[in-house]
């Protein structure tokens, strides 16, 4: 055999073994059917995957409560927090006091007044009504196809709003990358399965379940006080571990983040591409905006897996709801 001949082999052979020793590329494009609905719960279901906090589910999570000791992890609703776009806050005392006095024993007393985007500030929960996708065909469809975008809901929805969703008593799950990766993460930096898979087995814990609840800690609370540092982006989760969690049937996802995903996104012109992939089309709601401070000791404390619990408010027909989640260890 000719050494030209041979060196061709050579070189074909080391270009396929080349290949195959990759590693495989992260996907970075979400899809999902142009008809998404109804929903593997049905066509009339409004509560999405918070149809897995079953009876078992909440006997099972229990019996991680060992200590006793709670955390808060919601932030202070206040002026200057981080406000996505222009939504507003504004909290006022009126009257000083407002009532009374009252009786021989003068009784006064206090109230207050909230404006704002109530569900969407602050510690944030996103609901069935919140993400929607506009369709091949025009129209506008949120979880389970429904057409929110008509006159009957200016008043909140008839469906799909966060009242119907109930409590979120289960298992809670932290993801601290802020361990694995030694540093608090960068703006846009992703979050992959391996990741996940990493700081489970870390921190000792049994893999997620179904019905989970899966909680990051990133360190970008750390720009709280800088809102426009931390409005500008950050680090989170990227379409790969977005459908992995879909996989793993988990309940919701809550992060030290406004979004939960990575932004900017990981391919440029698909913002907010995981938003839509697990909220309308699969019914995985959001908990936003959780204390990095209060995560980080959660992980110093050595509490990884935990009873979590989230009550939405009921605003009837609203799209969220403020609010914080408790881990009790």
């Amino acid at each position: 055999m000719r050494k030209s001949t041979l060196f061709v082999i050579f070189v074909v052979g080391a270009f396929v073994l080349s290949i195959s020793a990759a590693p495989a590329l992260a996907k970075t494009r979400a899809t999902w059917p142009d008809k998404w609905w109804p929903s593997k719960w049905g066509p009339g279901d409004e509560k999405g995957a918070f149809n897995l906090i079953t009876p078992a589910k909440v006997r099972s999570a229990i019996k991680l409560v060992t200590k006793g000791k709670i955390y808060r992890t919601g932030m202070t609703y206040e002026p200057g927090m981080p406000l996505f776009g222009k939504r507003t806050y504004a909290l006022h005392i009126p009257g000083l006091p407002l009532g009374g006095p009252l009786g021989p024993h003068q009784i006064v007393w206090n109230d207050e007044f909230i404006c704002g985007e109530l569900g969407q500030i602050g510690t944030q929960f996103d609901g069935p009504g919140h993400v929607g996708i506009r369709c091949k065909d025009g129209v506008d469809r949120w979880y389970n196809g429904a057409e929110l975008a008509t006159g009957e809901h200016v008043y909140g929805f008839k469906v799909n709003g966060v009242e119907k969703l109930g409590p979120c008593v289960t298992r809670g799950v932290l993801i601290d990358m802020v361990a694995l990766k030694g540093r608090g993460m960068n703006k846009a930096e992703v979050i992959y399965p391996k990741d996940i898979e990493a700081c489970i087995k870390k921190a000792g814990i049994a893999p997620i379940g179904e019905g989970d609840c899966v909680i990051f800690n990133t360190g970008w609370g750390r720009y709280w006080g800088d809102p426009a540092t931390f409005n500008s982006g950050c680090p989170g989760i990227g379409v790969d571990a977005a459908e992995y969690l879909i996989a793993k049937n988990v309940s919701m996802l809550c992060s030290d983040t406004w979004p939960i995903e990575a932004v900017p996104a990981e391919e440029a012109d698909r913002p907010f591409q995981v938003h839509c992939l697990m909220q309308p089309v699969n019914g995985i709601w959001f908990l936003e905006n959780l204390s990095t401070k209060v995560l980080s000791q959660m992980a110093k404390d050595g509490v990884y897996e935990f009873l979590w619990i989230y009550i939405p408010v009921q605003f009837g027909g609203a799209t969220g709801s403020p609010g914080e989640g408790i881990a009790i260890r």
